[in-house]
């Protein structure tokens, strides 16, 4: 489990670093590199629009790789995910800018973020599932969360890499190519990860589907027709993390620079610190889940994000670096109370044979909602002198939706967990799926 854990993890890291340097980029640079012609304010907007394009293609992705994963085995997802987002990371760092190319500089940059949301829509279903399909059924919660453990290692990997050039580098040099290196150090990586993932095994669940000829013939149409309303309620619930997420990680970061003239390191290091302390508790709070349950763990932490996006949103605007790493903190600990949760619980509400399609379609119709649109939210309503209270209504608006469809949800904690019975392989598969 240790190996299975390391290499869904680092695999996770390695797409998550992809997704989130563009993220970061476009807080940054890509505004008035690639929309020289609009507005400061628009420029961001129309960077974050190029961004959002990859939360949507994400969807896309988990059908197309979830048939794949539910036809043909989890293990092949896990490679055509990562090589396709790797691809189309190091492109992004090769477009030239609007002032050499035109329009079309743009268009290929949506291009490629589509290519890249496509990608990572594919590898959370295959990581989380190859974790969590060979974990005991009293562990499960802690082995499939490392892979949850990955998008916090892949942000500070980029952000690293962002903030190391960003300091090292004179505001020019940086956006006239420094900040196209994390984009090239993307093939690298995706290399490594794939040359980690050869030595990787089925998982025993599909090898039994396989061997019971039970495989699903259509995957999305069984979820369609049989899982609909649990797809929308898995969406609807997962929505808040990532609308916390991308807030305080993308929009916070564009706002405290652009708006409260912030230095760029100083916000990168508030950010990086508080996702650095995220990305640590998450198995501590898996082991949780593992003793008193999923759905409390995931109701509790919706309940603190509605409680929190005011007092976030306050300590911010201070413009303090202590103060606003306390507000991102307190949103990230919210936030990991839930995500650190659902690896375990998406796959055990979905059967294991349309469970790789199920998972990831929920997971990923999410981001659409939650991620896609939060940092063009939150832009367009932070305007005027004092604090953006119109982005901690927004935020808290989304975390009242998510604690209602938790509220709806089932409870899938195994019974051998429940039981508490140290050492059995019994119930592996909850009784709800």
């Amino acid at each position: 489990m240790g190996r299975l854990a390391a290499a869904s993890l680092a695999g996770t890291a390695i797409e998550f670093y992809d997704f989130f340097v563009y993220g970061t980029a476009a807080a940054l640079v890509l505004g008035p590199l690639f929309f020289p012609t609009f507005s400061p304010v628009a420029g961001v907007l129309a960077a974050f629009g190029t961004f959002a394009v990859g939360f949507v293609s994400r969807p896309l992705g988990s059908v197309l790789f979830g048939h794949i994963g539910d036809r043909h085995g989890r293990r092949p997802v896990l490679f055509a995910s990562l090589a396709l987002t790797g691809a189309a990371t190091v492109a992004v760092g090769c477009v030239p800018s609007y002032a050499t190319l035109g329009p079309a500089a743009p268009a290929l940059l949506l291009l490629l973020r589509f290519l890249q949301g496509l990608g990572l829509g594919g590898e959370w279903g295959g990581a989380v599932l190859l974790a969590a399909e060979h974990a005991p059924a009293r562990r499960r919660a802690l082995w499939a969360s490392f892979p949850q453990v990955g998008p916090a290692v892949g942000f500070l990997l980029a952000n690293g890499v962002m903030l190391a050039l960003s300091a090292g580098l004179s505001d020019a040099a940086f956006r006239a190519w420094g900040w196209r290196v994390p984009f090239w150090a993307a093939g690298l990586l995706a290399l490594g990860g794939l040359l980690l993932r050869t030595s990787l095994v089925e998982t025993p669940r599909f090898r039994e589907l396989a061997a019971s000829g039970a495989r699903a013939s259509s995957p999305l149409a069984e979820v369609v027709r049989g899982h609909w309303r649990l797809v929308l309620l898995t969406a609807g619930a997962l929505a808040v993390g990532y609308a916390v997420f991308y807030a305080v990680s993308t929009w916070a970061l564009a706002y405290g620079t652009e708006r409260l003239g912030v230095d760029r390191t100083v916000m990168l290091g508030c950010v990086m610190a508080a996702v650095a302390v995220k990305g640590a508790l998450t198995p501590l709070v898996a082991l949780l889940a593992d003793r008193y349950g999923r759905r409390p763990m995931c109701l509790a932490g919706c309940a603190a994000s509605a409680l929190w996006m005011f007092p976030m949103v306050g300590l911010l605007h201070t413009a303090r670096p202590v103060l606003m790493f306390a507000g991102i903190l307190g949103a990230l600990l919210a936030f990991v109370t839930m995500f650190a949760v659902v690896a375990a619980y998406l796959p055990e509400l979905y059967e294991p044979r349309v469970r790789c399609t199920g998972a990831a379609v929920g997971y990923n119709l999410a981001g659409v909602l939650g991620g896609a649109l939060t940092p063009m939210v939150a832009t367009a309503v932070s305007g005027g002198a004092g604090p953006p209270w119109g982005v901690a209504a927004y935020l808290t608006g989304i975390a009242l939706l998510s604690l209602g469809c938790f509220a709806l949800l089932p409870e899938t904690l195994p019974a051998a967990a429940a039981a508490g019975r140290a050492g059995t392989e019994e119930a592996e598969e909850p009784a709800v799926a």
